[in-house]
């Protein structure tokens, strides 16, 4: 029995052969089409920041806030002095009274809240607008049943998003925790000592302004790690678009067409244009032939045309073609091989005869209308 090859002998004259473009196929190295982006765009996938927005959206409330402190508290103790007026506390809401004191209240807290509501929401939907521009869609509402899926959900839990969401979550708390730290050393602690020698208005107008300013440092200093996210979402947009080679190719033959249907169009608008220059024919005033190669139909007519037109010409089948329709019509044939071929080559169907072949045409066009004067009088 004899002994099997050992080491690499053992393989020598085999070869493997690994088409490496298969994997090159389905790799996505090419950056989105236009007309992808403008689909994902219509379903709703735009890139867009959610912590860009939330963070604006604070600080344009914090600092209405600020500028509108005094009116917000001049309409909270204005509206609890009044609610707690002897007039409003003997109301009888039983007689008629509840429908006014509910209308007040609403009135009131209504001037109370819209000022700061209205403020946060425009520059929310300002925000929104920069990153995504005019956007209507109600795509992202449908029902997607991937959401709920256990195998999709344990993916999204271990993927790259959810790392950076868990990053982005650390760095927030972290951020929030120094300055709330340094915030509650350097100016809470002092202020409390100080609030026992004061008024419960200064007090409490102090403690507010600690506060104001603390909420002011930390949504500045998470602005940062907003544009960063924002950032960051677009250059994943980017990569969530990205195509094969494959899909690129795909989407050429969907925008420029199959090339076999295009060979089978511009087949049928060949045949559509020869009929057309065949029914043509018979209202041509003379037909040039070469006489068997070329053969020229054309037509002229002194008060519209400026020159004789070419309505149809054609080479050998179609010339003899043409020929027979002429003589069936009986439309003038003239033999002019130099005249014919020169038209033929220098002319389309439709157009006029050029300058430098008036002289010979006119000669030809001379002649045809004698044998047809001839024709009359005889």
């Amino acid at each position: 029995m004899a002994a099997a090859p050992e080491g690499p002998s053992a393989f020598q004259g085999i070869r493997f052969a690994v088409n490496l473009q298969f994997f090159a196929e389905d790799e996505k190295t090419e950056e989105a089409t236009p007309r992808k982006k403008e689909e994902a765009r219509k379903k709703g996938q735009v890139p867009r920041s959610v912590e860009l927005t939330m963070l604006l959206t604070l600080l344009a409330s914090f600092l209405l806030l600020g500028a509108l402190g005094e009116y917000f508290v001049r309409t909270w103790l204005g509206y609890l002095m009044e609610a707690l007026s002897p007039d409003m506390l003997n109301l009888d809401l039983a007689g008629g009274d509840g429908g006014k004191l509910l209308l007040w209240h609403l009135r009131t807290f209504m001037m109370f809240f819209l000022p700061l509501g209205f403020g946060c929401m425009a520059v929310g939907v300002l925000v929104n607008f920069l990153q995504v521009g005019a956007l209507f869609t109600t795509e992202p509402l449908k029902p997607r049943f991937d959401r709920i899926s256990p195998i999709q959900g344990f993916q999204r839990m271990f993927s790259t998003r959810s790392v950076v969401e868990l990053v982005k979550s650390l760095i927030k708390l972290g951020v929030s925790g120094v300055i709330l730290w340094n915030s509650f050393r350097n100016e809470m602690m002092p202020h409390t000592e100080r609030a026992m020698a004061m008024t419960g208005t200064e007090a409490i107008a102090g403690f507010w302004q600690i506060l104001y300013n603390v909420a002011l440092r930390i949504i500045l200093a998470l602005l940062v790690l907003g544009v960063l996210d924002y950032l960051y979402q677009r250059w994943e947009y980017a990569k969530s678009l990205r195509m094969t080679k494959k899909e690129l190719k795909d989407e050429y033959k969907q925008l420029e067409g199959d090339p076999q249907i295009k060979s089978r169009i511009k087949q049928r608008q060949r045949q559509l244009a020869m009929r057309r220059m065949m029914q043509d024919v018979p209202k041509a005033d003379v037909v040039i032939t070469n006489p068997t190669h070329y053969a020229v139909a054309l037509r002229y007519d002194v008060a519209t045309m400026a020159a004789p037109q070419v309505v149809a010409k054609g080479e050998g089948y179609l010339a003899a073609r043409i020929r027979e329709i002429a003589e069936e019509n009986k439309v003038p044939l003239v033999e002019n091989p130099p005249l014919a071929r020169a038209i033929y080559k220098a002319v389309d169907v439709g157009g006029f005869i050029p300058a430098e072949l008036y002289q010979a045409v006119a000669e030809v066009l001379a002649f045809v209308y004698r044998l047809q004067r001839r024709k009359i009088h005889a």
